[in-house]
């Protein structure tokens, strides 16, 4: 029996796909029999998910890519498309935070790295994405932005303001696209489990750590796996007549 989301010979090429949210989808997608490649900054970090994926029976490659240059992303997608043979889902999880900070104190360099990063890396990528799909028939790009990005976000304004661009940039792709059959959906994590939210949480005292714990119904944090199955979902083409929308994981924060 096959399960739910069906992504057997899939390409994918996932972004940030040596830790956290985008290593635990990459293991999942290959467990299902998918053609993956990761792509991070981190060398170790890359080459341990893929010796992970390995003693798992499974083949994950891993290419090195700095997303916030232009050059470096597009030589990622030319390596991606050699060596899976082509792209059928583009991945955009390649992010950062910044320490909590209210506005006014916050730096520069802060704001500029989070848009770098996070907004105008997506940019890079999604662009590269069109160019190869579009004469191939089509394909899906799958932006992972945040609940951050469709609420007020205090202390966190950099990040948010990205994460608020990456959404923009989904809604107007998908409409843009969606003639050359080329969607765009953007999935919307609250606080994760990740290596990311832990080092938030280690800057922070035991009322910040409980706030960001409880900031939901459920008064927890979510779990990677939990968001790696609803993106293996959006990977599969049961998920074929959606495309401009956020799916919320954020443990009813929203509600």
């Amino acid at each position: 029996m096959q399960p739910a989301a069906h992504v057997e010979n899939k390409r994918i090429l996932i972004t940030g796909g040596a830790s956290g949210i985008g290593a635990e989808v990459a293991l999942l997608l290959a467990s299902r029999g998918a053609k993956v490649i990761i792509a991070d900054l981190s060398d170790d970090n890359g080459l341990k998910i893929v010796a992970q994926a390995k003693t798992q029976g499974n083949d994950i490659h891993f290419a090195k890519v700095d997303v916030t240059n232009g050059d470096s992303v597009r030589a990622l997608f030319t390596q991606a498309m050699q060596t899976l043979g082509g792209l059928d889902v583009v991945i955009n999880n390649a992010g950062i935070d910044h320490t909590p900070a209210p506005m006014h104190e916050l730096s520069d360099d802060d704001f500029d790295r989070n848009i770098a990063v996070n907004l105008k890396g997506v940019w890079h990528c999604m662009r590269a994405a069109i160019a190869c799909f579009a004469p191939n028939g089509g394909g899906h790009v799958i932006n992972v932005a945040s609940v951050a990005g469709l609420r007020s976000s205090p202390m966190i304004s950099a990040y948010s303001a990205s994460k608020h661009g990456v959404i923009g940039l989904t809604k107007s792709a998908a409409v843009e696209y969606a003639r050359a059959n080329i969607r765009f959906n953007a999935v919307c994590p609250s606080f994760v489990d990740t290596p990311m939210v832990q080092n938030t949480l280690a800057k922070l005292d035991e009322r910040g750590q409980n706030a960001i714990v409880k900031a939901n119904p459920m008064k927890r944090l979510g779990r990677p796996e939990e968001i790696a199955g609803a993106m293996a979902w959006l990977c599969s083409d049961e998920s074929s007549f959606m495309t401009g929308h956020t799916m919320v994981l954020d443990g009813g924060m929203l509600a």
